[in-house]
């Protein structure tokens, strides 16, 4: 399954594609839109994050798109710039038939580091762990992105009461069940 995890922003927008193999995580493509750099003018840097994911998920052909789902901010001028800049990432996607998954920012966090209050350093630092990652991306937009994509990995396995019961999980994956 590869996924691509965004972590969308006007001015700058993260991205991380992976792919789970069995019960490994692999690196495929990773990177920032930096939107501000392109245009002032915020509608051509929501047309330049569209397009630019548009080639990534072409480049890449992921199975899924994952975002972390909007937190409430205090400034409402900042959170109208992320909402369109989240849905111009969507629209990429959606106009890939790629399907959208989104998860809090708390569990995200637990996904990865196992505590949902980590901080981005503590997240950065498991995300490189996680995927073998010897660089420090310049950025945490793109270690929240491959978070992101590593959260629905995560998720993707476990049941919920829309893809079946703990049984059926015990069933699917002998595997992963310690005995006691």
């Amino acid at each position: 399954m590869k996924v691509l995890g965004i972590d969308p922003g006007s001015v700058i927008c993260g991205y991380g594609v992976i792919e789970k193999k069995k019960n490994s995580l692999h690196v495929i493509e990773y990177g920032v839109i930096k939107a501000k750099k392109i245009s002032e003018n915020f509608p051509e840097r929501l047309k330049e994050i569209y397009l630019r994911l548009l080639k990534v998920i072409e480049r890449t052909k992921p199975d899924v798109a994952s975002f972390e789902s909007t937190f409430y901010s205090k400034n409402a001028q900042s959170l109208l710039k992320l909402a369109h800049a989240r849905a111009s990432a969507m629209l990429a996607a959606a106009m890939n038939d790629t399907p959208v998954m989104e998860y809090s920012p708390k569990e995200v966090k637990k996904s990865v580091t196992g505590k949902g209050s980590a901080s981005k350093e503590q997240v950065q630092f498991m995300v490189k762990t996680l995927l073998n990652i010897k660089e420090t991306p310049e950025f945490f937009d793109v270690t929240d992105a491959l978070a992101v994509a590593i959260c629905h990995c995560l998720r993707a396995d476990l049941p919920s009461s829309k893809s079946g019961t703990w049984e059926e999980f015990i069933k699917k994956n002998p595997g992963r069940i310690a005995k006691i």
